[in-house]
């Protein structure tokens, strides 16, 4: 048995460099914020198209809280499944192109509900090394088999699939990725994953988190831009980024929606959310499905190109430091001349990567981008 000793517990943290403390933000205005006295350009949130304070979201959720209220009161199979909900879901649907679609209170839940849903002993999940921390807490309270490929590794994927349908043909087999992936900033090869996917009669779930508002003509990430969506049993994506609000999404055909109302623990054990919030939503995706939309994603393809002139055009832009004291002091030292950008550490990436992780918005001045891109410039 472990001894109670947190203190020790949090003294090897401290050690190791791994160390975490919460610590208060203060909204200045758009992307400019607040902390110990300070102001700084906020280059440490996934607000991709500066949403989070649009005044369009921000009187649709007004308008929600008025005509809706601010709790739903009830989980969504006792009365909790209200207009707002019900119009947010058949809108999601129809922009993703599947028949159905579910409301989630995050991310997390998403995952960890809708993986054991789905998949469990006797079957088989294969994700990409470089999944979320939700999408493998998800797969090991699946208790189904677990099989890690490296990162976009389509060769060890196909081998994978081969083994396991050589030995066992009626398994359900589920891969899950990612569309960007958050911590490198990097595009899946979804095309081919699609293609091993179907010859081997298996399903997939992508997360598309971080490409949500994006990538795509209207923003509806990757598998819109490849004009694949109809090929992906399960689109899974969030709200608390590009749609700067929070909660979280499953888009899928009805047949698998009506089986995870009935098996996801997390939808149906959890009180639905805020009928203000899905009514927000609503108008969030519409937004960014608009011209305005389009436009918001122009303007952040530029500035992501300010930092990043080569590579894929996401916001998420990494620079290794490798050990954690190193990228430590490369995000103090940002912070000295005015620049949020957080330190990402083990175990949220892998020992010896540790990392600066850029994020940038359309909301983000120019002068500002090209500061921090100057100060980078001098890093070694």
């Amino acid at each position: 048995m472990r001894p109670a000793h947190p203190e020790r517990e949090l003294a090897d943290l401290a050690e190791a460099g791994l160390l975490r403390q919460l610590r208060e933000t203060t909204p200045l205005g758009g992307t400019y914020v607040g902390r110990d006295g300070y102001g700084f350009w906020n280059f440490a949130s996934n607000d991709y198209l500066g949403l989070a304070a649009h005044p369009l979201i921000r009187d649709a959720f007004h308008e929600g809280l008025d005509r809706f209220g601010h709790g739903a009161a009830a989980s969504r199979l006792i009365t909790g499944s209200q207009p707002p909900h019900i119009r947010f879901e058949e809108q999601l649907a129809e922009a993703k192109g599947t028949e159905a679609a579910l409301l989630f209170s995050s991310g997390f839940a998403t995952a960890v509900g809708v993986v054991p849903a789905l998949v469990g002993k006797g079957d088989f999940v294969i994700l990409d090394k470089l999944c979320h921390a939700c999408l493998i807490d998800g797969a090991r309270l699946s208790g189904a088999t677990l099989r890690v490929f490296p990162h976009n590794d389509l060769g060890k994927l196909e081998s994978l699939l081969q083994g396991i349908r050589s030995k066992n043909a009626e398994a359900r087999v589920l891969i899950l990725t990612e569309s960007v992936f958050s911590m490198d900033g990097d595009l899946s090869p979804l095309e081919g994953i699609l293609d091993l996917k179907e010859r081997h009669d298996a399903l997939l779930l992508l997360d598309e988190a971080h490409g949500f508002g994006v990538l795509g003509p209207t923003g509806m990430g990757l598998a819109e831009q490849l004009g694949v969506q109809d090929r992906i049993d399960f689109h899974m994506g969030t709200l608390s980024k590009a749609a700067g609000l929070s909660g979280a999404y499953l888009a899928t055909s009805t047949i698998w929606r009506d089986l995870l109302v009935n098996r996801a623990r997390s939808f149906i054990y959890s009180t639905a959310p805020p009928p203000a919030l899905a009514h927000a939503a609503s108008a969030a995706v519409t937004l960014i499905r608009s011209d305005e939309g389009g436009a918001l994603r122009t303007k952040l393809a530029e500035k992501v190109a300010i930092l990043r002139p080569d590579g894929p055009p996401t916001p998420i832009i990494a620079r290794i430091a490798g050990d954690n004291e190193a990228a430590l002091s490369d995000s103090e030292l940002l912070a000295d001349h005015g620049f949020m950008v957080p330190a990402i550490r083990y175990p949220t990436v892998p020992r010896g990567s540790a990392r600066l992780r850029i994020s940038v918005s359309a909301a983000h001045p120019t002068h500002a981008v090209e500061g921090l891109a100057r100060l980078l410039s001098r890093f070694r």
